[in-house]
């Protein structure tokens, strides 16, 4: 039997909301899409750590792997090799603006499909390419898959989700990141060996979560509040009843509406963004993917065998160690859909970030004493660094990781949501763009020091997510303005406190003859 959530509004609306089996279903196939960008993310690191792959785009790097007396924090140090990582990053950035306007204009769900024909193509290519140039083209169609997948996802979840379980339900975005990471970590242990072609099944594997949201996205529903701002009152309603399953939606509906006749007096979003009103939305939920990035998490995750062979493992073996991990990544996030709408966000983003902290330093310590340009680690001290990156990634899975696409697509009013996603979308994309292009070459000059790198934003992350944020557990959307940041010590003073007439209009600027006309 679903449960029954009653959604409490600041201005005293009940939204009777019950957790359907059809929101469930709608969440975890649009959640494929982090299945997607999951899979990407664990794929690049394995791959790049083959011979066979190596051999056929980058000989110059495993000549430089296999040389005797080779630098252990260079052996990989090539920008070709990590602009076959990056690439993609740079196009998801591109991708995500055109996928915010197209967002808009026809709706979350064929976004979505979008991005499963974009990774589909890409990932085809992949498997089929024959030199670099075809490598950079399939990568850079996976990014367009990225771009719009992430631009999509979380705020269809987000929109369609009773307010008491949204931070749950949106976290199955994240959980299937890991997931898609696990399962690439797993397909790389399997197809190391399957010479000298295993990397193309490992690219190729791409295609099969892109299959599923593909003919997935085809039964699910359109988010109420998209067919509503595109003219669809009735399908929206129709549709808001059937995924709270209850009748009694009116108030909700209501408000639905309310917040649609604002954004369509909206032209132009992007520049609505820049207003003061909106300042502290798009400040904290764009910058918080910049400390999201730069945790270091993606040292692991995207070069995680890479840097266990630096450390002196062998190839299976850093691979099966990429796989662990990937485990410890999946079951922490679960972690994080328990939790998040019982503790809250801040908790979880500041307890984790200390725990970021200790483990990178400890890595960087044990990485000086032990690992010089030259040798090998001994095994127990191979094995604590591994030991401290799963601790590192398990805090990373229960906070920073989830939390902020989460905090991202619920903290905009309706009228500048996808807009003010986009920025979220774009900083993230931009940042593991930096993050994927630089680290081997930032490994090879820093060496151990990039560990403590890491661990100085992860003080400022702390410090931001403890002082700057507030808190939006349980709060729905459309109160986000006066239930969180008209609350929040810092933030409040960029709102007007005057309760008359449409508050909303006065803080937008948008005069008396707006709020006559919603009025009306």
């Amino acid at each position: 039997m679903p449960a029954l959530a009653v959604a409490e509004s600041g201005n005293g609306k009940d939204f009777p909301a019950k957790l359907t089996g059809q929101v469930l279903v709608c969440s975890i196939i649009a959640a494929f899409g982090g299945l997607m960008f999951g899979y990407d993310i664990g794929i690049s690191g394995g791959v790049t750590s083959m011979d066979d792959f190596l051999l056929s785009f980058f000989p110059s790097v495993y000549e430089k792997k296999h040389r005797a007396k080779q630098n252990n924090y260079c052996k990989y140090d090539n920008p070709y090799l990590q602009l076959f990582t990056s690439s993609l990053y740079l196009a998801a950035i591109v991708a995500s603006f055109f996928a915010s306007l197209f967002c808009r204009k026809f709706g979350r769900k064929p976004t979505m499909q979008a991005a499963s024909v974009f990774f589909l193509v890409g990932a085809i290519l992949n498997c089929v390419a024959q030199n670099l140039g075809m490598l950079i083209a399939g990568r850079l169609l996976l990014g367009a898959g990225v771009g719009f997948g992430n631009q999509a996802v979380p705020l269809f979840i987000s929109e369609i989700a009773p307010p008491k379980y949204r931070g749950g339900l949106n976290i199955c975005f994240q959980l299937l990141i890991t997931i898609g990471i696990l399962v690439a970590n797993l397909i790389n242990y399997g197809t190391s060996n399957l010479h000298p072609y295993g990397w193309r099944v490992s690219l190729g594997g791409a295609a099969v979560p892109a299959i599923f949201l593909l003919l997935g996205s085809c039964i699910i529903v359109e988010t109420p509040a998209s067919l509503i701002e595109r003219g669809k009152e009735e399908e929206g309603l129709y549709t808001l009843k059937k995924i709270r399953g209850v009748q009694n939606v009116d108030k909700e509906y209501e408000e639905i509406c309310q917040a649609t006749e604002l954004a369509k007096l909206i032209k132009h979003p992007y520049r609505s963004l820049l207003k003061k009103n909106n300042r502290p939305q798009l400040i904290c939920g764009t910058i918080i993917h910049f400390f999201q990035q730069f945790t270091g998490i993606n040292i692991v995750m995207f070069y995680a065998p890479v840097l266990f062979q630096t450390m002196g493992f062998g190839s299976n073996a850093s691979l099966l160690s990429a796989v662990i991990t990937g485990v410890v990544n999946v079951i922490s996030t679960l972690v994080a859909i328990a939790f998040v709408d019982k503790f809250g966000r801040k908790i979880l983003l500041v307890q984790a970030a200390i725990q970021m902290i200790i483990t990178q330093c400890a890595i960087g310590v044990i990485l000086k004493l032990d690992l010089k340009d030259t040798n090998t680690m001994s095994d127990t001290m191979a094995k604590v660094v591994v030991t401290l990156v799963v601790i590192f990634v398990a805090g990373f899975a229960w906070s920073w990781g989830p939390i902020c696409w989460l905090i991202s697509s619920e903290i905009y009013p309706l009228e500048t949501r996808n807009a003010g996603y986009f920025f979220a979308v774009s900083m993230n994309m931009l940042c593991t763009f930096i993050i994927a292009q630089a680290f081997l070459s930032m490994l090879c000059h820093m060496r151990w020091g990039i560990f403590f790198f890491f661990a100085g934003w992860l003080v400022i992350s702390c410090t931001f997510a403890a002082v700057m944020l507030p808190e939006t557990k349980g709060i729905p959307i459309d109160e986000m303005i006066d239930r969180a940041w008209k609350k929040h010590w810092f933030w409040k003073t960029y709102f007007k406190n005057d309760d008359n007439g449409c508050t909303r209009c006065q803080e937008m600027g948008l005069g008396a003859k707006t709020e006559q006309k919603l009025a009306e």
